[in-house]
C-alpha cells in the first residue's frame, strides 16, 4: 500500500512541477500539469515493466542502446564531414540522415538486445575481449541431468562452453523429489540438489538460476521445451523423451547418455584385454568381466577363475538394443 502512495506523489510531484514550469512554450499551467503528470506516469509504468522483465534482456537492451547510439554518432559524423556539404543534400535530406543514423542506429541495438540477449550477456563480452571468435551459448539443464551429475565434470572438461541455465520449475521438481516419502527418490532428490551446489560454487562454470514462469503448461518437460523455443536455448538432459520431443521442434539437445556411448572405448576382434572375472555366465563355463564403462565381457572357460585377473582375446562384439556385449576367450 505504501508504495501506492509513493508513486501517487511522485505523479502529483510533476504535476505540480508541470503546473508551475510548462515544459512546452505557451502552454497553460493546466496542460503543464498533465504534461507532468503523464511524464510521471511513463516513468512509473516503465518501472513495472522493467521488475516483470529479466535482468538479462535488461542488461542487453542497455547495451544494445548504447552500442548503437555510438555507432550511429559516428556514422552520422562521417557522413555530414563526406555528404553534407554537397548542395545536393537539402534541409530535408539532413533531418531523414540524422534521424536515421542518430535514432535508427539505437532502436536497432535495442531490438538486437532484445531478441538476442545472449549475445550481450557478460560472459560473452568476456570472451570477447579474450580474443575467443565465437558466441557462448545458453544450456537449459533438466532434473535428469542434475541428477545424474556428469554435468559438473562434463562441464569442467570444457565439452560444454557457455551458460547453464536452471529454472525455477526444475528446482520445485528437485526439491518435490528430495521432499518424497520414496528413500530412493529423496536420495535422488538431495543428489540433484548438491550437484547444483558444486555448480554454482564452481568459479569454472556460469550458472543462472531463472525465475521465469510459462502459464498454461503443467508438465517441466513441456516447460522446458516451450523456453528452449522461444528463447533459442539448447537443453542439456538424460531424458530421451525429452530428447526426441525437442528435436522434433528444431532444438538442440545435448543428452549426457548419448555423449557417454560415443566415449567408450572400441573394441575390435583379436585386441587383447587385461579383465578381471567377477561373476559365472549363464552359459556353461562362461566368466563375465566389465570394462570400466560397464560394458560386459563373456569369456568362454573362464567358469573357474572367479575373482581372477585374465588376459583375454576379443573373439566378437554384439550391439544390442541395450548396449554392447563383447565375447572373447582365454589365452
Amino acid at each position: 500500500m505504501i508504495m501506492y502512495i509513493y508513486k501517487l506523489i511522485f505523479i502529483l510531484l510533476f504535476a505540480f512541477i508541470g503546473y508551475n514550469f510548462p515544459p512546452l512554450a505557451g502552454t497553460s499551467p493546466i496542460y503543464g500539469a498533465l504534461w507532468g503528470a503523464a511524464f510521471a506516469l511513463t516513468l512509473i509504468l516503465l518501472t513495472i515493466r522493467i521488475k516483470k522483465t529479466e535482468l538479462k534482456y535488461i542488461w542487453s537492451a542497455t547495451i544494445g542502446v548504447i552500442g548503437g547510439g555510438l555507432l550511429g554518432f559516428f556514422m552520422f559524423k562521417i557522413f555530414k564531414a563526406i555528404i553534407f556539404h554537397y548542395p545536393s543534400f537539402s534541409l530535408s535530406s539532413q533531418i531523414f540522415f540524422n534521424t536515421f543514423f542518430l535514432f535508427g542506429f539505437p532502436v536497432t541495438g535495442l531490438f538486437v538486445g532484445v531478441l538476442k540477449p545472449n549475445m550481450f550477456s557478460p560472459l560473452n563480452i568476456k570472451e570477447f575481449f579474450r580474443g575467443s571468435s565465437a558466441f557462448t551459448e545458453s544450456y537449459l539443464v533438466d532434473t535428469s541431468a542434475i541428477i545424474d551429475g556428469r554435468i559438473v565434470p562434463i562441464t569442467l572438461s570444457g565439452f560444454v562452453r557457455g551458460e547453464l541455465i536452471i529454472t525455477n520449475f526444475v528446482l520445485a521438481e528437485l526439491q518435490a523429489i528430495a521432499d518424497s516419502n520414496d528413500p530412493i527418490k529423496k536420495v535422488r532428490g538431495k543428489r540433484g540438489l548438491d550437484v547444483i551446489e558444486q555448480l554454482r560454487t564452481s568459479s569454472q562454470i556460469s550458472i543462472t538460476i531463472l525465475n521465469k514462469n510459462i502459464s498454461g503448461v503443467k508438465t517441466v518437460d513441456q516447460k522446458i521445451v516451450l523456453l528452449a523455443k522461444d528463447q533459442n536455448f539448447k537443453i542439456i538432459t538424460n531424458d530421451i523423451n525429452l530428447s526426441r520431443i525437442a528435436k522434433l521442434q528444431d532444438i538442440t539437445v545435448l543428452n549426457v547418455n548419448e555423449l557417454a556411448y560415443a566415449l567408450k572405448p572400441i573394441v575390435y576382434p583379436g585386441e587383447h584385454l587385461n579383465v578381471h572375472i567377477h561373476k559365472v555366465g549363464k552359459e556353461k563355463k562362461q566368466g563375465i568381466a566389465y570394462l570400466e564403462d560397464g560394458t560386459m565381457i563373456v569369456i568362454d572357460e573362464a567358469k573357474n577363475d572367479i575373482g581372477k585377473d585374465l588376459e583375454v582375446e576379443v573373439t566378437s562384439v554384439l550391439q544390442t538394443t541395450s548396449g554392447k556385449m563383447i565375447f572373447g576367450k582365454k589365452l
